[in-house]
């Protein structure tokens, strides 16, 4: 298999590629960076595979300016689509695409449950998700029967060295005493069941949407209690301060925003994540552990 990754330094692709020489150093894996136009001028010709991980990350997209809207669309739409097109018309057999959960709009609300079905349809609250439904619009009509499309759309990915949600965690884990009691249920994926997810798609020729997620659902007070055992660190579950952080959560602005983001609900259906294949090698416990 002859591999192209775009989007040189990436979490995911790099950490794909890493593994990939660990597991299956067969491959031949090339990286691309997509910052300047010169990828245009190199030839997609022999690659079987084009992972387009190349994008602009969900950041606090709160209070932003017109300019950095239309950044967003012009990397997250436009650069993946004309990627596909370049991948398509050079004889490239399939192309992947990382888009994400946030097509469906944000977490429910503390208290409440938002569980992602067959039957659901997306439905972007903001501009970054909207970005990466838009791009999955303009790939998915480019497939003929000689170029596959495989979108994925991932709950929020963990893993050493990874950035957002789950170093913040981290930190706080070593460092409170006391956390909150909330039993939200989130779906998430550790980056190396995504691998795991990512090659069997690749050497399978695979083609359609795809949900991957870890076996089982997690609340944010689970997910901190085992990251501060992993620490050696101990941590009390709180269950007064429960009152506290649902006032908080009503709250307009960054305040109410993270704290919904944070112990809000958002999961895949479990039927949406089951294929042929195996790729959850590693549970909660384990997987923290190893990445910390």
């Amino acid at each position: 298999m002859r591999l192209l990754i775009t989007g040189a330094g990436s979490y995911i692709g790099t950490t794909y590629e890493n593994w990939l020489k660990e597991q299956h150093p067969e491959v031949v894996v090339d990286t691309l960076d997509m910052k300047s136009g010169d990828w245009r001028e190199k030839s997609f010709s022999g690659y079987d595979t084009v992972f387009h991980v190349a994008g602009i990350a969900h950041a606090d997209t709160g209070h932003v300016t017109e300019d950095t809207k239309r950044l967003y669309y012009k990397v997250n739409t436009e650069l993946a689509a004309e990627t596909a097109k370049k991948a398509k018309a050079d004889g490239v057999g399939q192309f992947v695409f990382m888009s994400s959960m946030i097509v469906y709009g944000e977490s429910a609300g503390i208290g409440q449950r938002k569980c992602i079905t067959a039957e659901t349809k997306p439905a972007p609250s903001g501009f970054y998700g909207d970005s990466k439904l838009k791009a999955e619009e303009k790939i998915l009509p480019l497939e003929d029967e000689n170029f596959k499309a495989a979108i994925l759309r991932p709950p929020m990915i963990y893993g050493k060295g990874s950035k957002g949600n789950f170093p913040v965690l981290v930190k706080l884990a070593g460092k409170l005493p006391v956390f909150p009691t909330v039993k939200n249920e989130r779906s998430m994926l550790y980056v190396e069941n995504l691998c795991c997810f990512l090659w069997e798609i690749m050497s399978r020729r695979e083609r359609g949407i795809f949900f991957p997620q870890n076996r089982e659902y997690v609340s944010t007070v689970d997910m901190v209690q085992e990251i501060s055992r992993s620490l050696g660190k101990k941590i009390r579950p709180l269950g007064v301060l429960n009152p506290f952080l649902k006032l908080v959560s009503m709250l307009p602005g960054k305040p109410g925003a993270l704290s919904r983001k944070a112990f809000g609900s958002l999961t895949y259906a479990p039927e949406l994540s089951h294929f042929e294949w195996e790729y959850t090698r590693y549970g909660l416990k384990e997987s923290v552990g190893r990445c910390l």
